[in-house]
């Protein structure tokens, strides 16, 4: 390979500088009906966003247009930030977040879709900032369903990230040959979800305005929303967590299934093992969690969310426990009880849940279940092996045998994953935070979750980590988000030799 094409990198970052200054000024309208001060601010973002976007864009001719796979991953991971530096404009310009550290933070958490905030008091906010707050999970959840299905694959971490054509992940000829299709297609699906969801939401209840963020939080498993006390806001009104809940999980399903199902091909859905694990292991873990809430609830544990029992205590535990699991699994973030406040052994079921993540292919984050499910099968294959150590027995997913080099991937990423979590909680405590609150933030960040534990529990957030810690998550949310060896790949020696 010759040196890097920088132009064609530039070129890119410059085209995804203009998209997301275009996105800014949707945020303009917002500000405009509720005549903000922040109006001026927003639009000036967005002006300089796109000037910016435009310079890189027309400075940067390249000479051939062929993108290898050293300019894939730079383009993958300094897009990711040319869209969090320049996301967090309208937050700095309007004076509504001056302090860079945490205009940064809170940018790149939507981004990111992990939904940690820095904000005290979300709804003293404008509106039309908070409208950009959530539409940058949006764009975020967007970009990574366009990044694991058309752009990873290509790179050849496309076994990371999901499957290819071995398992249920989407690969480039499963839907159509060609990537634009199909990531037409996905985008069509994520927008008349959003649109369903949001729809549902003003029916049940919410405003208008309150109803199309939190549409775009939940299919964008961002979690950000518009009041202080999240979906707790909500407590009296069932039926709006329950349409959350529903989104929730489409959101966390690989968004391949969803087109299938969408084409009435619903069996392709309960044929794919992975959704069977995903779908009736939140399912199992929810009815362990609403038992321990209805029979267990620690009585010494205060809670300061209320909890109105609409429809009696039993309906309550069932929704709760069934919405915060899910919130966790799909990595969405949405709070509607402090779920540390119930038992210590609920806390526990939770802290593991921050290890499962959605489906492959879906705007979830963390390590996924399909990844789990074959860790799981190459394990129990070992004491098969070591009982017939002359049989070469595969993994088998969906039916069909896994490639080893797939196995070996999903191992290692694992490990690297784990073995960050254990560096990362260390690297906390050194920035101040005691144990408990440093294991939940570095896997709240790395899993792309929001709520933990400890300090960053439901109720808190992470506006008192000190300017380290918040770069610090930062940086972790961003691994977490683009599966970990695309990023972690530019910091080692051999990416940058001219080979």
């Amino acid at each position: 390979m010759k040196s890097l094409n920088t132009k064609i990198i530039f070129r890119f970052l410059g085209i995804t500088a203009i998209l997301n200054g275009l996105f800014m000024f949707v945020a303009v309208p917002f500000s405009l009906y509720y005549k903000e001060t922040a109006t001026w601010g927003i639009i000036n973002a967005g002006i300089i966003t796109v000037i910016i976007g435009l310079l890189l864009y027309f400075l940067n001719k390249p000479k051939n247009t062929i993108i290898h796979k050293k300019e894939g991953y730079l383009i993958v991971t300094l897009g990711w930030l040319t869209l969090s530096l320049t996301g967090m404009l309208p937050y700095i310009i309007s004076g509504e977040i001056p302090n860079v550290t945490n205009a940064f933070f809170e940018t790149i958490s939507g981004y990111s879709t992990t939904g940690s905030s820095i904000l005290k008091d979300i709804e003293s906010m404008p509106k039309g900032i908070l409208f950009w707050r959530s539409a940058t999970h949006w764009i975020g959840g967007m970009g990574i369903i366009v990044l694991t299905i058309a752009i990873l694959p290509l790179l050849g971490i496309g076994g990371m990230q999901l499957f290819m054509a071995e398992a249920p992940g989407p690969s480039t000829d499963k839907l159509h040959p060609r990537i634009t299709d199909t990531a037409k297609r996905l985008y069509l699906i994520y927008v008349l979800l959003t649109f369903a969801q949001f729809l549902l939401l003003r029916v049940a209840g919410m405003t208008w305005f309150d109803a199309i963020n939190h549409a775009m939080a939940t299919m964008s498993t961002g979690g950000f929303s518009t009041k202080n006390t999240s979906i707790a806001f909500y407590n009296h009104l069932p039926l709006v967590q329950y349409i959350i809940i529903l989104f929730m999980l489409i959101a966390g399903t690989n968004f391949v299934l969803t087109y299938f199902a969408l084409k009435g091909k619903i069996q392709k859905v309960f044929q794919s093992e992975e959704f069977k694990y995903y779908l009736f292991g939140i399912i199992g873990v929810a009815s362990i969690v609403t038992v321990t809430i209805y029979f267990f609830q620690d009585p010494n544990l205060q809670t300061s969310i209320a909890h109105p029992m609409v429809y009696g205590k039993a309906e309550s535990a069932i929704r709760h426990g069934l919405f915060m699991v899910t919130s966790i699994v799909t990595t969405t973030g949405f709070v509607t009880a402090d779920f540390t406040m119930w038992s210590f052994f609920a806390t526990g079921i939770f802290f593991a849940l921050f290890f499962t993540g959605g489906s492959a292919g879906s705007t979830s984050g963390g390590v996924k279940v399909v990844r789990h499910v074959v860790m799981l099968k190459n394990s129990f294959l070992e004491f098969k092996k070591a009982l017939h150590p002359n049989a070469i027995i595969p993994v088998r997913h969906d039916g069909k045998a896994v490639q080893q080099n797939i196995v070996f991937n999903i191992i290692s990423f694992f490990i690297i994953y784990m073995l960050i979590f254990t560096i990362s909680s260390v690297v906390f405590t050194f920035f101040g935070l005691d144990f408990t609150s440093a294991l939940g933030a570095a896997a709240s960040s790395l899993g792309n979750i929001g709520p933990a534990i400890g300090s960053v529990s439901p109720v808190d957030n992470f506006a008192h980590l000190s300017s380290g810690a918040k770069w610090f998550s930062a940086f972790l949310m961003l691994i977490g988000r683009l599966e970990l060896f695309t990023v972690l790949i530019l910091f080692t020696p051999f990416f940058w030799r001219k080979n």
